[in-house]
């Protein structure tokens, strides 16, 4: 289990909302705690792919499986986190499971993470991160995915991940991984087909989205999956639907393609 605390101080409301191109406010948007606690691996401890080599804080590290992606989370947010809260994170291991999967061995691992603000519940989290073996010479991770029936959206935005704007979310959640800023490293060791947008980069826009259509804290649960590797440069479609209390969304690509899936429940 591991314990850290932060503070959700002005510069860095403030950074984060600029990023996002908001107005600061008192109370923090939401998916902002991924912002705070943050790994504080030394530079030379850092492995070739940007990542802490040992795994970093309650990420574990596993020699046969050094790549690693964050594929899930589900999360319920209990009060929002206002600037200048004191920022408690309890993180503990609650499964490790290896699968054979169509590219090779995968080792799912869900992390539980609770966290309070100046004492009080705040949000609850369970994270799925999957690891996978080296990349192959030549490969390309990139799922095929095909292109969805398009409807009537509730909600509707376009957004196109600069490079500047994955610099800016990996440094403010202090991400080395290689792949969100480095180009070369991207396309040659781990195969991609350019600069990769985070997947809580992706979760945020769509928090973002809901935060602009239905208000601050407009959801009181939110579950995201990713689906596809999206690019820098590359036009994304927020996109949501409500039925009910419940706001189905995606982030998709200009062809229809999903890069995220995700569920939102109304009520925060």
């Amino acid at each position: 289990m591991e314990r850290h605390s932060d503070t959700l101080t002005p510069a860095l409301a403030a950074r984060y909302a600029a990023t996002f191109d908001r107005a600061v406010r008192d109370g923090a948007p939401q998916g902002i705690h991924w912002c705070l606690n943050t790994p504080e691996a030394e530079t030379a401890a850092l492995g070739t792919d940007g990542h802490p080599a040992d795994g970093g804080g309650a990420m574990p590290h596993h020699a046969a499986f050094p790549r690693r992606m964050w594929a899930s989370s589900a999360l319920t947010f209990h009060a929002p986190i206002r600037v200048g809260a004191r920022v408690e994170r309890t993180s503990r291991i609650e499964s490790s499971t290896e699968k054979l999967g169509s590219s090779g061995r995968l080792l799912f691992v869900i992390v539980a993470h609770d966290v309070t603000a100046d004492g009080q519940a705040a949000v609850s989290e369970r994270q799925t991160i999957v690891y996978r073996e080296a990349a192959m010479p030549g490969a390309a991770p990139v799922a095929v995915v095909e292109p969805q029936t398009e409807k009537d959206w509730d909600w509707e935005r376009v957004v196109t991940p600069s490079t500047p704007l994955l610099f800016r979310y990996s440094a403010l959640t202090f991400n080395s991984h290689r792949i969100h800023y480095d180009l070369p490293y991207a396309r040659e060791a781990e195969g991609y087909a350019g600069l990769v947008v985070h997947g809580p980069l992706m979760a945020a826009l769509l928090l973002d989205l809901a935060d602009r259509m239905a208000g601050p804290d407009a959801l009181r649960e939110f579950s995201f999956r990713a689906v596809a590797p999206a690019f820098a440069d590359a036009p994304l479609r927020l996109l949501g639907m409500i039925a009910g209390d419940t706001v189905a969304l995606h982030v998709r690509s200009s062809e229809g393609n999903d890069h995220m899936t995700a569920i939102g429940r109304l009520g925060g």
